[in-house]
């Protein structure tokens, strides 16, 4: 990079960097489409994700997820058992919460009655 100014070697270095992709979202119809294709189609993941300018990545996970649904494969289903997980952890964390209050309270008035 010999021979580019301060001003020009920072353009040429802002071009090099990756910008970051926006996050897109896409309908459950449309990747139960795409599940389709790469299950009944004859199509591979990598072509349908090539075919609709998706990442392989996604398309991956969406059958993967498309067999978990399906009972095919070990994991958690899409809708109620990831509600009720969350549900779960949150209540475990209270819990923890309360048992670290009483643990307190409880050395505060052994310390109290000495």
């Amino acid at each position: 990079m010999r021979g580019l100014g301060p001003g020009k070697m920072m353009s040429v270095m802002e071009s090099m960097r990756k910008k970051p992709r926006s996050r897109r979202s896409f309908t459950p119809e449309f990747k139960a489409e795409m599940v389709e294709l790469c299950r009944r189609g004859g199509r591979s993941v990598g072509l349908v994700a090539k075919d609709f300018g998706l990442t392989e990545t996604a398309v991956r996970d969406w059958v993967r997820q498309a067999e978990v649904d399906a009972g095919e494969r070990n994991g958690l289903t899409t809708g109620s058992e990831r509600e009720e997980l969350a549900a779960l952890r949150r209540e475990n964390r209270r819990l923890r919460e309360d048992v670290e209050i009483l643990k307190r309270v409880t050395a505060f008035f052994a310390k109290e009655t000495r």
